[in-house]
């Protein structure tokens, strides 16, 4: 086990230092934004937090699905996309059917117009704001940015 005095980080050259610990504050603040984003979406039928959004994207992509295949593509509890659906139903941007088979447990989600058209405005809404806050960045430099989110959520799931 590392002590304090002799992590990686306490032990990197002075500028990846300052730059960790850069990361490090901006890993807050997106962590911080996206917590106000889903605190809009409890209160806003409009807003929708990312875990909205990657509903809706997942339902546009792959068609109607139960509970528990919409909960594994967005990457979350069964529990909580049951919360999500009835959030999503009551926005009328989803409709919850329950399968033929009598089995009431399972219902099947599928997109609404609304939800289709929902999705395809916030995804075009999504692509346009990401160009236009990183058209200073090179192709390169973005598919860094990209490696770089991909490893920090990766760290957060052994958090």
């Amino acid at each position: 086990m590392l002590s304090v005095s002799s992590s990686p980080v306490r032990d990197a050259a002075p500028p990846q230092r300052a730059a960790i610990d850069e990361l490090a504050s901006a890993a807050y603040k997106l962590s911080a934004s996206d917590a106000r984003l889903r605190g809009r979406a409890t209160r806003d039928l409009n807003a929708l937090s990312l875990t909205h959004a990657r509903a809706l994207k997942s339902l546009a992509e792959c068609g109607p699905m139960t509970i528990g295949a919409l909960a594994e593509r967005v990457e979350t509890t069964s529990a909580a996309v049951t919360q999500l659906v009835n959030g999503l139903s009551r926005a009328g941007l989803v409709a919850r059917e329950r399968a033929e088979t009598g089995d009431r447990r399972v219902a099947t989600v599928s997109l609404t117009d609304a939800g289709h058209a929902r999705h395809i405005e916030r995804q075009t809404h999504l692509e346009r704001s990401l160009g236009e806050a990183l058209a200073d960045l090179d192709a390169a430099q973005v598919q860094t940015v990209a490696i770089v989110l991909l490893r920090l959520a990766d760290l957060y799931d052994t958090l």
